[in-house]
């Protein structure tokens, strides 16, 4: 059974950061790209960035392109995004997914496993 397990949330002021990591057990971790979402109150969920199954590669929302960064560590099965910068509108809870490949993925559907979510919230 695949589990998936987000930390590292919590309140920030604009202009700091947050780390964010996401734990995955239960299947091989280095074979499939991974990916994180949000959702704020009232909105549909968001892709906000996915990095391939041996993180040579990554992609972003045009929202947090330059101020967020994903990245991976196969020999911990950890996922990370580091965010910069942030904004009140990044105020949402963050899903860490797993992909049910091993390329970059940018919608929801394509993703098989989900975490529990973490609330981050940006004061200003």
């Amino acid at each position: 059974q695949v589990q998936l397990v987000e930390s590292g949330g919590g309140l920030v002021q604009a202009g700091g950061s947050l780390r964010l990591s996401c734990t995955a057990s239960g299947r091989p971790f280095s074979s499939y790209a991974m990916g994180w979402f949000r959702q704020a109150p009232g909105k549909e969920r968001e892709f906000v960035a996915t990095i391939s199954a041996a993180g040579g590669s990554t992609s972003y929302a045009d929202s947090v392109k330059g101020r967020f960064t994903i990245s991976r560590d196969n020999g911990k099965n950890t996922l990370y995004l580091q965010m910069n910068s942030l904004k009140p509108e990044d105020t949402a809870v963050y899903y860490c997914a797993q992909a049910s490949g091993s390329w970059l993925r940018m919608f929801s559907a394509n993703y098989t496993y989900w975490g529990q979510g973490t609330q981050v919230t940006v004061s200003s």
